[in-house]
Formats: C-alpha cells, structure tokens, sequence
C-alpha cells in the first residue's frame, strides 16, 4: 500500500481526498445559498463576502462549484458503476454462453464503439431528454465496450489456466466457471478500468452540461457553471477561471490514481526494472 501511495508522490491521492470531502460534507458548511440570485452583485471578483466572485446572476461562484462538486461525481461514479456491471456482466455472460452470444453480444459493443463517449452521450441525451438519471444511463452505457473488452480478454487469459481447466473436466459449467473462478480473478483488473474510465466521466459530464444537454438548467454543475461564464469571461474572468480548474485538478487527480492503480495490480503495465 505505501508504494502504491508513494509511487509518484502523494498530491493526487490527497487531491482525491479532498475532492471527496468537500463533495461529502462542502455543501453543508455553505455560508452562501448556490441558487441564490442578486442582481445588483453581478460579475464581481473575489471578496470577503464572495470569495470566488460571482456569475452573471450574482450567485456565488464557490458555493456552486461546492454544490457541482457532489452532483458531478455522482454522476460520474454512477455511469461508472452501469458501465462496469453491464459491460463486465454482458461480456462475461456472452463469453460463457458460447460463440454465438459472444458473437451477438461484442457486436452491439462494436456499434457502440464506432462514435466517441461523447458524442454518443449528446445522441442518447437527445432520445432520452434531460435529467440526472438520463446523464448516469447515457454516460453509463458509452463506456460499457471498455468493460466488455477488457472482460473478455480476462476471461481467455483465466480460461487457459490450469485451475479451469480442472473445474471443466469435473463438470463445471461455463457460466459457473465464469461466476466462482474466473471474475474473483479479473476483479482487480476491472476495478482498476473503473478507476481510469470514472475521471473520463467526468468530462463526459461536464461537457454535456456545458452544451445544455445533463441535468436540469437550474442545477449547478462544473460544465453549467462554465458554460454561464464563457460569455462574460472578460468582465469576471475568475467565474471561468475556478470552475475549470476545479474540473482540471479533479479530472487529473483521478485520472494519476487509476494509473497508479493500474501499475499496482497489472505486472504487464508496470515499467520494466520495477
């Protein structure tokens, strides 16, 4: 455990960390109400009274990057969550089940394949309208063909082993192999999937708040908050400034502990010499 923390330095870890606590706890040590409009406060830089400014509708900036924070990652931990379960689920099931649901399975994840995360995201927020849940099914299911892949490769490399090969033999079936033997032994390779797909989640999210297409316009997230403040980045350019760092530092973070992850429980990955 301490090599995994120390590989690389702590700062992301404790970013995370941080990241996590405020979006646990943040919103209810609020001073400032984040829907809260004051039109006579519009565009105004860091104060005592708003320490980082406020928008075009004198909300304050903090307390609705605060209130983003829980939203954001929810959503994202959620679609994660969907896109592990269904693609590691729908791929090991098609694997077990023999060629022909294979076959029929990883063709629907070829498909899903052939446009990017986002832009299938947008198309799935059109058929789906807008809303939390839509956000979390939409994101989910652009990122289940890197489960399913990943499962699927797993699962061979399991198969060939000694230990299934002895439970086939004495009768076990496919599926039950897939249930009792082989996931046990993949879950740390699809654990650390999750942990490099949830930072592209994201910025799944975010950019579809940024085009209008997530949650309800009246609630605040990093792409909403950043999308309100483009327009007016010259007259309170830290209104941009803040929630876009906020979005780089948290996607970063999370990005540098799935690869820290990764290193730790793929040998494959890791640099040669380590």
């Amino acid at each position: 455990m301490m090599r995994l923390l120390s590989r690389g330095g702590y700062w992301p870890w404790l970013l995370l960390l941080a990241t996590l606590a405020v979006a646990a706890v943040g919103p209810n040590l609020l001073t400032q109400d984040p829907y809260t409009q004051d039109l006579l406060a519009r565009n105004l830089g860091p104060s005592s009274t708003h320490w980082l400014g406020t928008d075009n509708f004198g909300r304050d900036i903090l307390a609705r990057i605060v209130a983003g924070t829980r939203l954001t990652l929810v959503v994202a931990l959620c679609s994660g969550a969907i896109a592990l379960l269904g693609g590691a689920g729908l791929g090991l099931l098609g694997c077990a089940l023999g060629s022909a649901a294979r076959g029929v399975v990883y063709l629907v994840f070829d498909m899903i394949r052939t446009l990017p995360p986002i832009l299938l995201s947008l198309a799935l927020m059109v058929a789906l309208g807008v809303g939390t849940s839509s956000v979390i099914f939409a994101v989910g299911i652009s990122f289940m063909p890197l489960f399913g892949y990943v499962a699927r490769a797993a699962y061979e490399r399991e198969m060939a082993a000694g230990y299934v090969r002895a439970a086939r033999v004495i009768g076990v079936s496919p599926a039950m192999v897939a249930w009792r033997h082989v996931l046990p032994n993949i879950a740390g390779t699809l654990l650390t999937q999750l942990a490099i797909v949830v930072p592209r989640a994201v910025v799944t999210e975010s950019v579809l708040s940024f085009f209008g297409l997530g949650v309800a316009p009246d609630v605040p997230t990093w792409g909403r908050i950043i999308a309100t403040a483009v327009p007016y980045a010259e007259q309170a350019p830290t209104a941009l400034l803040f929630p876009v760092l906020a979005l780089a530092l948290t996607s970063l973070s999370l990005s540098l502990a799935g690869s820290r992850l990764r290193r730790h429980f793929d040998p494959l990955s890791r640099p040669t010499g380590t």
